[in-house]
């Protein structure tokens, strides 16, 4: 798909980007040190990043306050290799994008959808998190120059089946 020469373009895609895909973005954007270049959009996006999607992120030494979420304007125009929706109605909004790029969906829970205390809300974007952790290890660890674009996209979208 792409040679050693040049990190990988991975776009995150969720309705609001203001919890998952921030999240996606940030924690890819550690992990992955320079072998990723790493976005995230919203197909309707909020007015400002979760606050406890930055609350979150700091306790994993992540600075990402300051930050704001973005639309899709313009990504037509960018070469992605890798799209990964995390939300059902970003799927369903996900534009075409060109260079034909490895298309997954690694459907979650919206944290920013549970009622409650605060300590109850928190706890959920800890488990989105934790999950977002394992899905982008096991990213990571793909051999990705080895594998052919459509064994590439096989195993990119079963990472999202995993729980």
């Amino acid at each position: 798909m792409t040679g050693a020469e040049r990190p990988l373009r991975v776009l995150f895609i969720c309705t609001g980007n203001s919890a998952r895909s921030q999240m996606a973005e940030a924690l890819l954007t550690r992990k992955g040190a320079g072998r990723f270049r790493v976005a995230s959009a919203g197909s309707h996006p909020a007015l400002q990043v979760n606050p406890l999607a930055v609350r979150v992120l700091a306790e994993q030494g992540i600075e990402w306050s300051g930050r704001m979420p973005r639309g899709m304007d313009g990504l037509d125009r960018e070469r992605w290799d890798i799209v990964i929706t995390v939300c059902d109605k970003a799927k369903e909004a996900c534009p075409i994008l060109p260079g034909q790029p490895v298309l997954a969906h690694w459907g979650m829970s919206d944290p920013a959808e549970v009622e409650g205390p605060e300590q109850g809300k928190l706890e959920a974007f800890r488990e989105t998190r934790r999950l977002l952790d394992r899905r982008l290890d096991l990213l990571i660890a793909l051999p990705v120059d080895k594998l052919e674009r459509l064994a590439l996209a096989h195993r990119v979208g079963a990472i999202g089946a995993e729980q």
